[in-house]
């Protein structure tokens, strides 16, 4: 990746740490440092957000009497939906009219899916009724809450700055003028703390800000920056999908000037910092709590198929044994995420010989010391099962991207574009490069691809589907 340097003039210079010999400079080996924890993360507005509606909630309740039951089903129908529908948001623009027909709608269902599961489900006209005035009761109140709630933010942001602090990466004509913006209306809740671009542009004077002397990662973490936009820069090669990343691994807001961004339309996902538009990158995978969820299953499924496949795991153990001894169990050295490094287990599949050459030779297909057990285990993936291990441990996840070792990954990470960017999440014993048929000697390219695909557009059914598109490999050994 290239290395940004700081096109601001010095407001106060900050010392710039020395570099550390043994580090290499390319991001695809480099510990991301300096991770924003959870409380940094934590918005102010959005929290205050749900506060305001459980408060109401619990308000309406007690005062129409619901009990315990409809009160219990009317919070979490209302919370659950105005969630889904991104009222409780990050945002940059605290605008109570934009968000009110949002907000509207939200209550609106919430009321007619409460009602028609009381009419349906046979409940008393009279608690049908509290139902229905308690939800209306809540749409008067809200509304003038959630607006001082908008406008007591703003004010807190302006007279307090209660802003994020934010680095420009690109110094551009539209860089400086959302630099100026930024500091012009801090009701924005962005304060910009520098440049990040390959060169000043000699026709504009940007802002005053600090300078920031080394890569984005360390400007991250040096200037404790909790958000990153990405504007056009002056130059043809800015890297802005390598910034983007690395601001995403660092636990940073990241924010994208759109192309042709003056006929961009709002839409989900899109902010504004006054007639800018600006798409909101979605959060780094491991950072929502879904995540945890995925965590929960793969703990779960691991520990089951351990159990239930432990007999065919001795079973093949034992054929190894018979055909060619010890050991049993093959170790090696893979990358797994934020390029820290882990001991994968299998069942081993190839005989030994004096030199092991297994960190170096990149596929064994018609190696003579494979024989029919090996192959056999290697045709079914069953060689694989021992890595149910490794996902207990935590090594691995059971969907994500593949394991690889560290030589291959200097390699490919040199030669092959963003290869490096895989690492953002646990590995994986399946993924959705190899259901696709990129196994063994295929491409590693379109595995790039493929990988950072998964990772950009990651959910729980997306696990699940590639989880389902394995099985079917499995059984029916489709080539693609």
């Amino acid at each position: 990746m290239r290395r940004f340097s700081a096109v601001a003039v010095p407001a106060a210079p900050l010392p710039a740490r020395e570099a550390d010999p043994g580090r290499p400079v390319h991001p695809g080996v480099r510990q991301p440092e300096g991770r924003r924890d959870l409380l940094s993360r934590v918005n102010a507005v959005a929290v205050l957000l749900v506060l305001v509606d459980c408060v109401t909630l619990v308000a309406v309740s007690l005062h129409r009497d619901l009990g315990w039951v409809w009160g219990g089903a009317v919070a979490a129908a209302v919370l659950t939906i105005r969630g889904s529908w991104r009222l409780y948001r990050r945002r940059l623009w605290l605008s109570w009219l934009q968000d009110l027909p949002r907000s509207a709608a939200s209550t609106a269902l919430a009321f007619a899916l409460l009602a028609g599961v009381g009419l349906l489900g046979g409940a008393a006209q009279r608690d049908v009724a509290a139902v229905q005035w308690a939800m209306i009761t809540f749409a008067l109140v809200i509304e003038p809450v959630r607006w001082f709630v908008f406008a007591f933010g703003r004010w807190c942001r302006r007279r307090f700055d209660r802003c994020d602090r934010t680095i420009i990466v690109g110094a551009g004509e539209v860089g400086v003028n959302l630099a100026r913006t930024m500091l012009e209306h801090p009701e924005f809740g962005l304060r910009p703390v520098a440049f990040a671009d390959s060169g000043p542009d000699p026709d504009r004077q940007p802002p005053v800000l600090e300078i920031v002397d080394g890569d984005l990662a360390d400007a991250i973490v040096r200037l404790r920056a909790g958000t990153v936009v990405l504007a056009f820069s002056h130059t043809r090669d800015s890297p802005l999908v390598d910034a983007a990343i690395t601001a995403h691994r660092l636990g940073c807001s990241t924010l994208v000037v759109p192309r042709m961004y003056e006929l961009h339309p709002d839409g989900p996902g899109i902010e504004r910092l006054r007639s800018y538009p600006l798409m909101r990158l979605g959060t780094a995978p491991t950072s929502r709590p879904t995540w945890w969820i995925k965590r929960a299953a793969d703990l779960l499924l691991a520990a089951i198929a351990l159990v239930v496949l432990l007999p065919l795991i001795g079973l093949c153990a034992l054929a190894v044994l018979v055909e060619s001894g010890r050991p049993l169990f093959f170790r090696q050295v893979r990358v797994g995420m934020d390029d820290r490094t882990f001991v994968l287990y299998k069942i081993r599949s190839v005989r030994q010989s004096g030199e092991d050459d297994s960190q170096v030779k990149w596929s064994v297909e018609g190696d003579s010391r494979v024989g029919p057990v090996g192959r056999f285990l290697r045709r079914t993936s069953i060689d694989e099962l021992p890595q149910l291990w490794n996902v207990l441990r935590g090594d691995m996840c059971v969907v994500g991207p593949r394991p690889e070792r560290p030589g291959f990954v200097r390699e490919f990470s040199a030669i092959h574009e963003l290869y490096w960017a895989r690492h953002r999440v646990p590995t994986g014993l399946t993924g959705l490069a190899q259901v696709h048929g990129l196994r063994g000697d295929t491409s590693i390219a379109d595995r790039s691809r493929y990988d950072n695909y998964y990772i950009a557009n990651w959910s729980l059914w997306l696990d699940l589907r590639i989880l389902l598109m394995t099985a079917g490999e499995l059984c029916w050994r489709r080539n693609r």
